[in-house]
């Protein structure tokens, strides 16, 4: 049976041509009347054929290309991909036991996320043809990255823009779903079903590495959740304070902690904007500060308020830092460039009569690769900067 066919604007035959896979529904002069989930042919409204994509039925963005022209695309291919990810970051990452396995479109897998975590894998789907193909990724998680317990974690905000229902669950293995894994010295352990994003912030790992190698100091960790950046100063740190507003997060790094015979670890629930802010009127100095709050602008409306709490969070870092003192600094919200980024930091600079050097600009690890045509994987910004 031939393939339903979708006719989209010049506008979107442009975009797709320069490599980016996403077609709004705005750019659908003709929709395919396939069901959501279904491959389609991809035209121009000439009827040039652009590729071949998964079609939509609710979501802004309508189409995502999987295959350029007459490539082949279907169920198979993605299978493909998958092992293809999966080998690439074993060869990137050799003997490491957690990683992103699978990162969306990075792998040619549009909206699909996959996280190992020793022998347990998470599952994340931000498209309605990933949803409808959770069991596919869940078996194929289990076949190439060993995973013994599987968990669906569909229970993100982008599930929203999607409109996706939100839900997790266990989807192989268990009954319960704790996993340990390393990150360079230190062992931690999560929790897939409760914990935050998948279980762990995988993305910073190499950064909580790299911040510890260069600790001094009395350190802070501003948003420590699990412990990531806490633990790894620690162990050259002369102490740690580790600040989370959330209870469970709290009680996970002592926990942590505790498994590494890490003494000099304090965490306290504290909400790390006023804490701050006590912090700074109280004249306390720190030799190291790690500033690594969660989204603050997940949609380009959010960006202005966004800017201030970076810019006051980053102002009360700097007055709280020796001389000479360590600052790593991040953001993980996609919306805040680069540009705007180190735009807030010179502000926040000015006011706190302070210079900053930067002297590293790191973003995510090599498991969460980017593409130059889809410049939305590139969220993170960790910035290690000196404050003279």
């Amino acid at each position: 049976m031939a393939e339903p066919v979708a006719r989209i604007t010049p506008k979107g035959a442009a975009r797709a041509r320069s490599g980016h896979p996403w077609i709004f529904r705005a750019d659908v002069v003709e929709p395919p009347g396939a069901a959501t989930g279904e491959l389609v042919r991809v035209t121009d409204l000439r009827g040039n054929l652009i590729g071949r994509a998964y079609w939509a039925v609710q979501s802004p963005i309508a189409l995502r290309l999987v295959a350029r022209l007459d490539e082949p695309a279907g169920d198979d291919v993605l299978s493909a991909r998958f092992a293809a990810a999966v080998e690439r970051r074993r060869r990137l990452m050799p003997g490491r036991d957690a990683y992103r396995a699978v990162h969306a479109e990075a792998d040619g897998l549009p909206g699909v996320f996959v996280d190992v975590y020793g022998d347990c894998a998470a599952v994340q789907t931000h498209s309605e043809a990933a949803s409808v193909r959770d069991a596919l990724w869940v078996e194929l998680a289990q076949r190439h990255c060993g995973a013994r317990t599987v968990v669906l974690r569909n229970d993100t905000s982008a599930r929203d823009f999607e409109k996706l229902p939100r839900f997790t669950r266990l989807a192989a293995g268990g009954p319960e779903a704790i996993a340990r894994y390393h990150e360079g010295a230190s062992v931690f352990e999560v929790d897939l079903l409760a914990d935050q994003k998948t279980g762990g912030y995988l993305d910073q790992v190499d950064n909580h590495v790299r911040a510890g190698e260069l600790a001094r100091g009395e350190a802070l960790d501003a948003f420590a959740y699990h412990g990531g950046f806490a633990l790894a100063l620690a162990r050259r740190a002369t102490s740690v304070t580790a600040f989370d507003i959330d209870p469970l997060a709290v009680e996970r790094v002592k926990a942590n902690a505790a498994r590494n015979g890490l003494g000099n670890v304090v965490a306290e629930q504290r909400n790390a904007f006023d804490a701050l802010h006590e912090l700074d009127k109280s004249g306390r100095k720190f030799g190291t500060i790690v500033v690594d709050p969660p989204a603050l602008a997940k949609r380009a409306s959010g960006v202005e308020g966004a800017s201030r709490a970076y810019f006051d969070l980053n102002l009360r870092a700097m007055r709280c830092l020796e001389p000479g003192g360590l600052l790593v600094t991040c953001s993980c919200s996609g919306k805040m460039t680069p540009d705007l980024f180190v735009g807030v930091l010179r502000e926040a600079a000015a006011d706190a009569h302070r210079q900053i050097q930067i002297f590293e600009k790191r973003g995510a690890g090599a498991d969460h690769p980017g593409l130059v045509s889809v410049p939305e994987l590139e969220y993170l910004k960790a910035w290690f900067c000196f404050v003279l």
